[in-house]
């Protein structure tokens, strides 16, 4: 039976890695982030009969499970955790797994690090990376297990260019999110990992804790996102219950660069009354990473916050969507412990978690 005291507990971040085409640690992802670097390139030849394209790909091709069993395993080696314990679960996001196939790679990688517990695999479109974290910290906070090891990873293959290209929702340049003169999304792969664990007592240097998570459905359309944003506008209401949103730093948003998408969050914003906030829009500089993407992006908005500093949304020029949105054309400081990030994708899901560094 689980404890009153123990579903108290708070979830925390202990160790993190992005294994990606900008570098093989946060640190250095940040870095390049913050120096205006971005990873997206002009592909022609990269898969048989298939259109060229603008996608952030790392320079060598990796497989799924070698990206994971790369970033876990460089997140880890920053704790004492032991990774076989049975007190430690897995937990994947992902889109397309390894060649479309999910439970096998992702066991591979649980058992690489000897972990025999059956790890949990999030499938759920675009908001898998935040979806996974809401996951995790429910497991944490019911008492099933004292440590989560979230890994996000998406690789680029023909399966997944060719689909976003029958959609006609591919950028053929780099991606604007939320400019007037955007065409669509770039993609993007890379595997973040995040280590998560319940504690309780105090702790000498600030650490990030888990505040909020919010999934709702809009049941609008296949791949088209609420018109008046229905489901976005849910999960961000939820995320900011009980809090003073003077201590919110800033929204991290899904930005991809397409029509209906970019209008639809500024929408949200603009219903939730966050206008103001500053925006962190990240695509342009990965493309848009899958599974991967909300791990990477909540990871990148606590190294802002930590540096008190926002990237620039690169190529952003003109206002795009009916409401603005506050985003920086220049590396831009900030004020504040706390953000929100939020995704949402295809199926009308959408999803939002609260972090506050503490």
């Amino acid at each position: 039976m689980v404890s009153f005291l123990r579903v108290l507990e708070r979830v925390i971040k202990i160790a993190d890695n992005i294994y990606s085409p900008l570098g093989t640690s946060t640190e250095e992802n940040f870095k390049a982030v913050k120096s205006g670097i971005s990873g997206l390139k002009k592909y022609c030849d990269m898969f048989d009969s298939v259109e060229p394209f603008t996608a952030s790909a790392m320079p060598v091709r990796m497989t799924f499970r070698q990206m994971c069993i790369e970033s876990a395993t460089r997140a880890l080696q920053q704790t004492d955790i032991d990774p076989s314990s049975d007190d430690v679960i897995f937990v994947f996001s992902t889109t397309k797994g390894e060649d479309l196939r999910l439970w096998e790679p992702s066991v591979a990688v649980a058992r690489h690090f000897g972990n025999n517990n059956q790890p949990i695999i999030v499938s759920n479109a675009c908001i898998s990376g935040v979806n996974a974290q809401i996951m995790a910290s429910r497991v944490l906070k019911a008492g099933l297990y004292k440590t989560a090891v979230v890994i996000g990873c998406d690789v680029l293959s023909k399966f997944i260019v060719s689909g976003f290209q029958s959609l006609k929702a591919l950028s053929a340049d780099k991606c604007l999110p939320f400019d007037k003169n955007r065409q669509g999304l770039n993609l993007g792969e890379a595997a973040a990992c995040m280590v998560l664990s319940t504690v309780n007592g105090n702790y000498e240097s600030k650490r990030w804790i888990y505040e909020a998570g919010s999934i709702h459905n809009d049941a609008n359309h296949i791949s088209g996102p609420s018109r008046t944003a229905e489901g976005s506008y849910r999960c961000l209401a939820d995320c900011l219950k009980n809090i003073d949103t003077a201590d919110l730093a800033f929204i991290s948003v899904h930005g991809t660069g397409t029509a209906y998408n970019d209008e639809m969050e500024s929408i949200a914003l603009h219903r939730v009354g966050l206008d103001s906030k500053p925006v962190v829009a990240l695509k342009c500089y990965y493309g848009h990473t899958l599974g991967a993407a909300g791990v990477l992006e909540t990871l990148l908005s606590m190294q802002a916050i930590e540096h008190q500093e926002i990237p620039a949304a690169l190529g952003f020029k003109e206002q795009g969507t009916t409401y603005n949105c506050m985003l920086p054309t220049t590396k831009t400081n900030v004020k504040g412990n706390s953000f929100i990030k939020i995704l949402s994708g295809f199926g009308g899901c959408n999803a939002a978690v609260r972090w506050v560094l503490r």
